[in-house]
């Protein structure tokens, strides 16, 4: 078998286990021991020959969990034929990421406040938002000079829609009873008519 294959096998495992732990105990108790037991790994130094420190581990989880979540999304919206077909599919396909990958969500808040740049400094929610609401300003901005949606600030609109979305994955983590059904209709609905144009 290949050894980089082998290699990136391993780290994939590693990462899985990561994810699980820290869902289920919380960053501060996710130590390599916890994740090398889950993994079903002989020894924590596995970890240590695949990843430098923790950060370097955490980081890589925000890494995957960042990537699978855009993937899904841009398979979704592309797929639309619309500016306004796009805005719903980025919606609803943003929400049921989030239904759909509850221990993926719950590690990467856990381990939000925790990740560092090279440079060791804290990311904070708006940097980490940042790569979403440009996407989102284009594809606004291609709807507003398309003629389908109505003349309105295209970044305040991306930066509320972006808060709307991360509104929920912080409601299904802390409240059990949440009705995410009826938040993602009634967010679908509330960004189509703010951006409908009248």
């Amino acid at each position: 078998m290949d050894r980089t294959f082998t290699n990136q096998a391993r780290r994939a495992q590693i990462v899985r286990a990561a994810i699980d732990t820290i869902a289920e105990l919380g960053y501060a108790k996710a130590s390599f021991a916890q994740i090398t037991k889950r993994a079903g790994l002989r020894s924590p130094r596995m970890i240590s020959y695949h990843f430098a420190d923790k950060n370097d581990l955490i980081r890589q989880v925000a890494v995957e969990v960042f990537t699978a979540g855009a993937r899904y999304i841009y398979e979704h919206t592309e797929a639309a034929d619309t500016s306004a077909g796009k805005l719903r599919a980025y919606l609803e396909a943003n929400l049921r990421f989030l239904r759909d990958h509850p221990r993926e969500v719950a590690a990467l808040t856990e381990i939000g406040k925790h990740l560092r740049t090279d440079e060791g400094e804290a990311y904070t929610s708006t940097s980490t938002q940042e790569v979403s609401v440009q996407s989102l300003e284009t594809l606004l901005a291609e709807g507003r000079a398309g003629g389908e949606f109505r003349d309105f600030d295209v970044r305040s609109m991306a930066i509320m829609i972006r808060a709307a979305v991360d509104g929920a994955a912080q409601r299904l983590r802390e409240e059990p009873d949440f009705d995410f059904d009826a938040y993602a209709a009634e967010v679908v609905a509330t960004f189509t008519l703010a951006t409908r144009k009248h």
